[in-house]
């Protein structure tokens, strides 16, 4: 010891501590001028808007849900695991061991849970001291209706995004992006849509039934307010339960209303009647020889060829499109130059996106004359329909023309949107395009429209006491396969625009590769009569007549009693999906909707304490 403590040792280890000191001394007055680091910001809570109809009826509710997973690691013993959590995971003890018997370290025992079921599955992973069984609370949707109105009111997916529809479109208005200025984050507005939910429903039986009757591939049916632009009914066949999405088939999700682009056939032919007429390039008094075809020779030789079904005869333009004759409408279009026919066309929407709230809308195919793909026999096939391709949404916008008087408007599925508190942030109001035709043009499409309802080919959609005016149309589709046109598959079509005197709706429908009858005539134009009939008395039209005459079709009912939740939870047996809305708004509680129609059990029960946060899970059948 003596020995150490030498002079030499002693200044070294002096000089050591000393640098040691030093240093902490140089580290604390580091850390003692830097500022004070904040706390980390919890992440902002953002509630997604509700998707609802015109009358307020919830399309779409957000819930939550949960991904149960865990750890194989963690299971000590797989074969008592099994036992214990299989009949909560409503599994077998076999199928579970195969699942956390594989080769992969993390295992999803239920992939989206419930409410119920969650706190079930955690009751009694807790119960038997299972606690590395984890949760992870994921935000969800309820579809309430199932199918309805499904490819317009899309789906969300589990990561809180929209995948389609109204769901994908306004993604950003139903859950706002955080914005790191706002002190108090803006939150999901709820999307009014413009359609409503008790008339989608009936139009849809009646669709289901004609997809049944005519053993169509699919079908299209269109409803909408002429005046304003709304759509009142967006049906596309095959549907999708939205609660079953992600495993439904792919044909089944396709929105065909905005996505496919088509040959619209003979329908096409009001529009060719409207644009010769407003061009007076034709009159009503014009006289055509149907021969059983159009023919027209070119100065190089060639004779272009286009069949018509019958020999009609000596027709006017009325008489043209009360037969549907092809020949007739090819010998008019020669009347008109090819630049002023497809622009006139333009002029309707054809070519353009309508600029629809939907995502993936097509453009369709309307070629210029000084295209490659243009020929001599263009103008006169585009003019019964073929040679183009539209969407059912371009037909619908571009018939406002002749039900506004010659002004077309924009269509929308949009009624209003509104914050949380209730506050509307937007209101629709009609978009009306440039005018297209005068009004007497107009008239007189609408007029020969109603002739064809009365006596040629859509006399099958004639509703006798409501002046109907339609224009039936049947396609053959193209061969993907052999190129050319398909001997087999047809597009069978109709559109309608009623009342005549005062018209308000137009309606369309598409039927796609019928079996056996495939005339529009036949096995559309009686849709459009059933369809009809059923707009017209569920919003109260006038009937000629009729009953309807004497009452206005409107049923007062009572309002509900006002649901009230205060310190206890009250029973909400018996209530409908829209009584419960208001409650959807409340931010002190989380309500769960399972099934539709009225509430048959909840839970918690009647009576139980309401306290912050608590969840209610209401059954409804």
């Amino acid at each position: 010891m003596n020995s150490f403590f030498k002079k030499t040792n002693v200044i070294i280890f002096t000089v050591a501590c000393s640098l040691i000191v030093i240093a902490i001394l140089i580290k604390y007055f580091i850390l003692a001028i830097q500022p004070v680091p904040q706390k980390a910001k919890n992440i902002p809570v953002i509630e997604r808007g509700a998707i609802v109809d015109r009358t307020g009826f919830a399309l779409a509710i957000s819930t939550n849900f949960y991904r149960i997973g865990i750890n194989s690691k963690d299971i000590k013993n797989k074969e008592e695991f099994c036992k214990i959590m299989a009949p909560v995971l409503e599994t077998t003890e076999t199928e579970l061991y195969e699942k956390i018997n594989k080769k992969r370290d993390y295992i999803v025992l239920r992939k989206k849970a419930s409410q119920s079921e969650y706190e079930e599955i955690r009751a009694v992973a807790l119960e038997n001291n299972l606690i590395f069984v984890n949760y992870e609370k994921l935000p969800g949707r309820i579809y309430p209706n199932d199918n309805l109105a499904c490819h317009l009111i899309g789906f969300m997916g589990d990561e809180g995004t929209g995948w389609a529809g109204i769901e994908f479109s306004q993604q950003d208005i139903l859950y706002p992006p955080v914005d790191p200025a706002l002190e108090t984050p803006e939150q999901g507005k709820n999307i009014y849509l413009s359609i409503e939910a008790n008339l989608q429903y009936k139009l849809e039986q009646i669709a289901y039934e004609t997809m049944k009757n005519t053993q169509a591939e699919s079908m299209m049916m269109i409803a909408a307010d002429s005046n304003t632009g709304e759509i009142l009914s967006y049906i596309s066949l095959p549907s999708v339960d939205l609660n079953e999405y992600g495993s439904a088939q792919e044909f089944e999700k396709i929105n065909r209303p905005i996505i496919n682009a088509y040959e619209p056939g003979s329908v096409f032919k009001i529009f060719t009647l409207g644009i010769l007429y407003d061009m007076h390039a034709i009159n009503q008094n014009d006289s055509f020889l149907c021969d059983g075809g159009y023919e027209h020779r070119l100065s190089s030789g060639e004779t272009i060829r286009i069949k018509c079904l019958e020999h009609h005869g000596w027709l006017t333009p009325r008489d043209a499109l009360k037969y549907s004759c092809n020949d007739v409408f090819g010998q008019i279009s020669d009347r008109i130059g090819e630049e002023d026919f497809i622009d006139k066309i333009r002029q309707l929407g054809f070519g353009t996106k309508t600029g629809i709230e939907l995502s993936g809308e097509t453009d369709g195919v309307l070629n210029s004359p000084d295209s490659r793909k243009w020929s001599a026999r263009s103008k006169p096939t585009i003019a019964i329909g073929q040679e183009l391709t539209v969407s059912a949404l371009q037909m619908v916008q571009a018939a406002t023309a002749i039900a506004n008087g010659g002004v077309p408007v924009k269509l929308t599925v949009i009624h209003k949107i509104t914050n949380k508190d209730g506050t509307v942030f937007y209101e629709h109001t009609p978009q009306y395009k440039d005018r297209v035709f005068s009004k007497a043009t107009a008239d007189y499409v609408l007029s020969c429209m109603e002739t064809t309802a009365k006596s040629g080919t859509g006399s099958r959609a004639n509703i006798g006491d409501v002046a109907i005016g339609v224009k039936t149309g049947t396609a053959q589709m193209a061969d993907k396969v052999k190129g050319g046109y398909s001997d087999t598959d047809f597009i069978s079509s109709c559109i309608s625009i009623f009342p005549v005197d005062n018209p308000q709706i137009i309606l369309y429908i598409v039927v796609e590769k019928a079996k056996g009858e495939t005339y529009g005539g036949r096995i559309v134009a009686p849709v459009i009569a059933e369809a009809a009939d059923t707009i017209i008395d569920y919003m109260g039209m006038s009937r000629g007549g009729a009953s309807s005459l004497e009452h206005n079709g409107i049923i007062s009912i009572p309002n509900t009693k006002e649901v009230i939740i205060g310190k206890e939870l009250p029973d909400f047996t018996g209530l409908s999906k829209k009584d419960l809305l208001p409650l959807t708004e409340q931010s002190n509680i989380k309500l769960n909707i399972n099934g539709s129609g009225w509430v048959t059990s909840q839970n918690p029960e009647p009576g139980t304490s309401v306290t912050e946060n608590m969840i209610i899970e209401l059954f409804l059948e």
